[in-house]
């Protein structure tokens, strides 16, 4: 019996994604200044691991996630807002499966000013094309403290399905433990989603 030949999965690179709103930009050093103006609400990082408290701060969670980068676990971006060329949060690609066509995009903030604006929006419609779309994904996933109803409803309200609580998930920094709500997006859904995405951002 001939063994079938061990292939190497797609590595994801660094790429450019284009909206009306917001341009998603690979991740660099360069973008921590301008989101240092708008990111250390601690608003922003209430639900996550991370407590940004100043531009160093910043500089130490992008090294880290361009490390990532580097390594070909992650893949993050600067949000920027198109009129003004201005960087306003972030996102990224992580736990990246694509010897099972699976990625999770998560680690998005947006600066309070933009919240509501169709930046979010826009920026999940971009990346959910790219990777159903260009990657060839059969799955894409999301997860989020299961207490921030904010972001659960906004996962809904993209068309992301709810699949289940993850209890006693993440050690957050204060020493307190995360549930975390998992949601997805399967590429049967992907044309009714996106569809719903282009609609409520015509809206």
């Amino acid at each position: 019996m001939t063994t079938p030949p061990v292939t190497t999965p797609p590595r994801l690179e660094p790429v450019t994604l284009e909206g009306r709103i917001v341009r998603l930009e690979p991740l660099s050093q360069d973008h921590v200044p301008g989101l240092a103006e708008v990111g250390l609400d601690p608003a922003i990082w209430r639900w996550t691991i991370a407590r940004p408290q100043s531009i160093d701060d910043l500089r130490d969670w992008a090294a880290a996630t361009i490390a990532a980068r580097d390594a070909g676990t992650e893949l993050p971006f600067a949000t920027i807002e198109v009129a003004t060329s201005r960087p306003i949060g972030s996102s990224r690609y992580l736990n990246i499966a694509m010897e099972h066509l699976r990625l999770e995009i998560g680690w998005t903030w947006l600066a309070p000013a933009w919240q509501r604006s169709g930046a979010n929006r826009e920026a999940k419609l971009l990346m959910l094309t790219h990777a159903f779309e260009t990657l060839g994904c059969r799955r894409v996933e999301f997860k989020t403290d299961s207490n921030n109803e904010p972001s659960r409803t906004a996962l809904l309200g993209i068309g992301a399905t709810f699949e289940g609580t993850f209890r006693k998930h993440i050690v957050m920094p204060d020493g307190g433990v995360r549930d975390s709500a998992y949601y997805s997006v399967i590429d049967d859904e992907w044309p009714a989603v996106k569809a719903r995405l282009e609609e409520s951002l015509r809206r």
